[in-house]
């Protein structure tokens, strides 16, 4: 007896240490810690009348909180008018119920700094919200931060109706030679003209950077190097670029925020998670013009170089309505990101659900993301994709856009080469997408070891897979328009189907390309309910 109960403790602390071993590790966020002294803004001279510039009193009221030790600064109700002011250490600047936080038109006010845009080192306009290796930080309240965004951002004309189109060029601003882009300005014409402007390289000078400055648009807030960082029930709205961008900051908590950009808003993605680490982002809705969760860690051999990549982050309880995509990493990842948690949220209308991107260049490793419980309504593109062949485009083409294939080659793998692989995705429900699954690696870097799990996806097009190994369907239904084929698989191998659903009398419910297939396997599908189960195409064999 003695002998068994030893045997069955020895089972059950076997089975504890594995499944401790394999179970995702939630990080632990820790909260900044905030006084509530006030310092009105008011006292330090602030005038709410959307006219007078309130730059200096405001940000007198944040450095004479800072010097005390820390506190409130309040903002109460009323349009107070700033240019760009920066957050110190150890500061809670609160928006009260009726506050709008306005930053000005005149671009003169914005000095050029150095900063970091999609991943690289650029010269751009001040951020009209920033903060610099500070601790203990906080912008919370009911109140509303406007970037005046309008000023700053150019627009293509098939993303605005005919009247808005005309109203626009009659406000000002300038055409591109072929009348479907409208510019603010003839400097951020021709900054959009070149490639990467504002990187920082010794050839250019002060002159240079003046005169495109109305091309260098800021994000809205920017916190580089900040440590214990609180962002809390306010409204982040009209940004001249990305919305929220947290820079290589550590316990970072997001919470009960609105982000809100115009959908036709180059850019205007709602937060961008750069190499950060222990992040918390909840209950929060996003309604923006570009990527609306997204996780980043810096741009090709810089962002290597960097080597931090975001990890222990938590998202869970969020909305996400009109974007490129819901959730997303990439394409800017060459850092890396790891131990990612995401659960319980919305997508309606994103342009991509979950949005995987990356492309040959960026390097970095995208490993061991949880992603649970997920519900879609009328996606346009993917409802679940990952691809390496990001092209830097729109998810979804403009009226009358065309583009070619990427051309698929071997190449030979190096630091720069990207890799996606350990993702588990379960309990995701998807009412409406032109794909349900769109899984795209290359043929150097297969996009490795993906779990898909308890799904049911409505969509116009089933399940598309190239360039991928060890990726396991559980019990997934999918409900496609198109059922020829069902499932499209090519140069893929370890691709395997647990109890796989799908519509009745499907026209073909396998498509296997390419010589480099193998190993794909089935078992609790129903394949007698498809016309034609499978086809062998292109090189592949039965």
């Amino acid at each position: 007896m003695n002998r068994n109960f030893a045997l069955l403790a020895f089972l059950l602390l076997f089975s504890w240490t594995l499944t401790a071993q394999t179970a995702p590790k939630l990080p632990v966020i820790t909260a900044a810690k905030l006084k509530a002294t006030p310092f009105p803004i008011a006292r330090y001279g602030a005038v709410p009348d959307g006219n007078t510039l309130n730059t200096k009193a405001i940000q007198s009221a944040i450095d004479a909180c800072s010097k005390a030790g820390g506190g409130k600064v309040i903002v109460p109700s009323g349009l107070w008018l700033t240019g760009p002011i920066v957050l110190k250490s150890y500061v809670n600047l609160h928006l009260e119920t009726g506050a709008t936080l306005l930053f000005t038109k005149d671009i003169n006010e914005y000095p050029l700094v150095k900063t970091n845009w999609e991943g690289l080192d650029q010269m751009r306009n001040q951020a009209p919200i920033s903060a610099d290796n500070a601790v203990h930080i906080a912008i919370t309240g009911k109140g509303i931060v406007d970037g005046n965004g309008d000023i700053w951002r150019s627009v293509k004309k098939d993303k605005l109706t005919e009247s808005q189109w005309k109203k626009l060029i009659n406000s000002g601003g300038v055409l591109s030679e072929d009348k479907k882009t409208w510019y603010p300005s003839e400097k951020s014409k021709k900054g959009h003209q070149m490639q990467h402007p504002g990187a920082i390289s010794p050839e250019k000078d002060e002159a240079f950077y003046n005169s495109i400055k109305d091309f260098l648009r800021p994000n809205l807030v920017v916190l580089t190097s900040c440590k214990y960082v609180l962002l809390e029930g306010v409204t982040f709205q009209n940004s001249p670029a990305w919305c929220l961008h947290p820079l290589m900051t550590d316990h970072l908590t997001v919470r009960n925020v609105s982000v809100k950009n115009p959908w036709y808003a180059q850019n205007g993605d709602g937060i961008d998670v750069e190499s950060c680490s222990n992040v918390l982002i909840e209950n929060s809705v996003f309604d923006v013009g570009d990527d609306g969760l997204c996780i980043k860690s810096g741009r090709d051999a810089e962002g290597r170089k960097r080597g931090k990549p975001t990890q222990n982050v938590i998202i869970r309880g969020c909305t996400v309505y009109a974007s490129h995509g819901g959730f997303v990493i990439g394409s800017e990842m060459s850092g890396g990101a790891r131990n990612i948690h995401v659960s319980n949220c919305t997508f309606v209308g994103s342009d991509i659900g979950l949005r995987f991107k990356t492309t040959r260049g960026r390097g970095g490793i995208v490993e061991d993301i949880f992603i649970r419980d997920i519900y879609m309504k009328d996606i346009p593109g993917e409802a679940i994709l990952f691809d390496m062949y990001y092209m830097a485009k729109d998810p979804i083409p403009l009226s009358g856009e065309k583009r070619e294939l990427p051309k698929v080659e071997m190449k030979p793998v190096d630091e720069s080469t990207p890799q996606f692989r350990n993702f588990h995705i379960s309990n995701v429900y998807c009412n409406g997408a032109s794909k349900a699954v769109f899984i795209r690696g290359l043929p150097e870097m297969h996009i490795k070891n993906i779990t898909l799990e308890n799904m049911v996806l409505q969509a116009d097009q089933g399940i598309d897979i190239q360039e991928a190994t060890d990726i396991r369907f559980k019990n997934v239904k999918v409900i496609s328009k198109d059922t020829n084929p069902v499932v499209d698989i090519i140069n893929s191998d370890n691709i395997s189907f647990d109890k796989l659903t799908y519509a009745d009398q499907a026209e073909l419910l396998f498509r296997v390309s390419g010589e480099r297939s193998n190993k794909i396997n089935t078992s609790g599908t129903d394949a007698g309910k498809a016309k034609k189960k499978v086809s062998f195409e292109l090189g592949a064999k039965e």
